[in-house]
């Protein structure tokens, strides 16, 4: 059973998220907000596999409660619900911690599949879209001090690992990594999961964050 937590401050988002999750049985909806902060608290209290987190909220936005969530340590992860697929704060609360993002028109079947996902610890951004995503924000963010904290942890990759991170960054799947670097796709499964141990990212689209953040990747390479 996958438990969720709906943050949207328009009442008839959160109705339709609540009756397609209520009408899936291996679902459970354990409470609801319209506020960032109350999101937190309520995430503290209830500690919700999922977190279906709305980014335009007054008071408190997604971004900023998405940090407060990641930062406690909790085993709850946050699924960003926005508008538009580059929706300018999406970068910024993937760089927060979110796990990823889907649109709020996305079919049942794939908000499903993403709440799923989310809730066994992969990340929900296709990955053509992060190569997009990425290209997007990151010439016109400010300097991070997370380039000097994460290039040690990058500098401690073996050179295959490097050569997986890198590719991972072009947007590629685990497959199309096996036939670029000309390996098994477990193999390639093995060293995603070890370079993401090595680095203390929570996923993939966190390991291409740091990439960038680190320079070791640049938007247009």
């Amino acid at each position: 059973m996958t438990t969720v937590l709906i943050v949207d401050d328009q009442p008839l988002q959160r109705l339709g998220f609540r009756m397609l999750l209520d009408g899936t049985p291996e679902v459970t909806v354990v409470g609801e907000t319209d506020h960032g902060a109350d999101a937190v608290r309520q995430t503290a209290e209830l500690r919700p596999d999922v977190v279906l987190m709305d980014i335009r909220m007054p008071g408190l936005n997604g971004i900023e409660a998405t940090r407060r969530i990641v930062a406690a340590g909790d085993r709850s992860r946050v699924l960003v619900l926005t508008t538009f697929d580059l929706d300018e704060y999406v970068y910024s609360a993937l760089r927060a911690g979110a796990s990823g993002f889907l649109l709020k028109d996305a079919r049942p079947d794939e908000l499903l599949a993403g709440i799923r996902a989310v809730a066994a610890g992969d990340a929900v951004v296709a990955p053509a879209l992060t190569r997009r995503l990425l290209n997007t924000f990151t010439p016109h963010l400010p300097a991070s001090p997370a380039q000097t904290e994460n290039a040690p942890l990058l500098s401690a990759l073996t050179e295959r690992e490097h050569e997986v991170l890198l590719a991972l960054a072009t947007g590629l799947t685990n497959s199309e990594i096996a036939d670029h670097l000309h390996l098994a796709e477990s193999t390639v499964k093995t060293h995603v999961s070890r370079l993401l141990t090595k680095i203390g990212a929570r996923d993939r689209v966190h390991a291409v964050i740091m990439a960038y953040d680190a320079g070791l990747v640049r938007a247009g390479n």
